[in-house]
């Protein structure tokens, strides 16, 4: 029987220079999709797999984060008194239980693993989730749900994967898979952002992770890669021959919000799922779409 996923990581230090000047005072994971930020989407993505713990690892300039996901009164108190009601249960996914929610500050920017490795303490022994609010997915079933349910089916480690056009792998750590069931894939190697020639398949790695802690004493032994920084696809690969690793092309489009393009885009595609946009189409054609 596995242990339950109650625990997940948000990794929100990044610099986000990619926004820049939007993101010189604003963190990126704040930058709004309609009207809702990037990591707001990844909270409730978590909310719906069932996770209980929420961990955000933070760096300087991120305390905005930290005010969006604080109890408002003063705003509530007013949005009462005006009887703003659809704006009050707007509200109601940045609310948190008493100690529901922790941040640690990553005090060097030395990548994903080591920010990953930052939250340690507070995962202890159990196994945990990572959600990047840069990749953000548009699915009937929330992504994370669909690999907490491959989770409990297979145990192991779960990696949100999907298919990248081949000349694309450069931008992706990529799975080279030994074996197939269905969409979920037996993790043979891992290889960081393989030149497109030397790329072991087109199946890439997805900004969405259940991992046990034995994740831990493998960053402690990686060695920094290109820009000083410690790899959380490098720990990974550690683990494989020892733990189950698998691949799960999930049902979703995923959205690479780290991008301005991409980013674009997720405010077109979430727009248009929304029914109290009604108009949204019109005036899209007036553009040309």
């Amino acid at each position: 029987m596995t242990v339950k996923v109650r625990k997940a990581i948000f990794p929100v230090g990044g610099l986000g220079t990619r926004f820049l000047p939007a993101t010189k005072a604003m963190p990126k994971e704040m930058l709004p999709v309609v009207d809702k930020p990037l990591i707001e989407y990844a909270v409730e993505e978590a909310r719906q797999a069932g996770i209980e713990q929420f961990i955000f690892v933070t760096g300087r300039g991120k305390v905005i984060i930290e005010d969006h996901f604080d109890h408002s009164f003063e705003l509530i108190e007013a949005l009462k008194g005006r009887d703003k009601k659809v704006q009050l249960d707007s509200l109601s996914s940045s609310k948190f239980e008493p100690g529901q929610i922790s941040y640690v500050r990553q005090q060097q920017p030395l990548g994903l693993g080591h920010a990953v490795w930052c939250a340690r303490h507070l995962i202890k022994d159990e196994p945990f989730a990572i959600l990047l609010a840069d990749d953000l997915i548009l699915s009937k079933v929330p992504c994370l749900k669909q690999l907490v349910h491959a989770y409990d089916e297979n145990g192991g480690n779960i990696i949100a994967a999907m298919n990248v056009p081949p000349d694309q792998t450069s931008r992706y750590g990529i799975i080279e898979a030994s074996k197939s069931k269905g969409n979920l894939h037996y993790i043979k190697s891992l290889v960081e952002k393989p030149d497109p020639s030397h790329a072991p398949s087109n199946l890439a790695v997805v900004g969405r992770y259940i991992l046990s802690s034995d994740i831990f004493s493998e960053i402690n032994n990686v060695k920094p890669g290109m820009g000083g920084e410690i790899q959380l696809t490098d720990a990974i690969s550690q683990l494989i021959g020892r733990q189950d690793i698998y691949g799960l092309t999930f049902e979703g489009k995923r959205f690479d919000c780290g991008d301005k393009l991409g980013f674009l885009e997720a405010n077109i595609a979430f727009a248009l799922e929304r029914s109290d946009l009604g108009d949204f189409r019109t005036v899209l054609s007036k553009y040309g779409g």
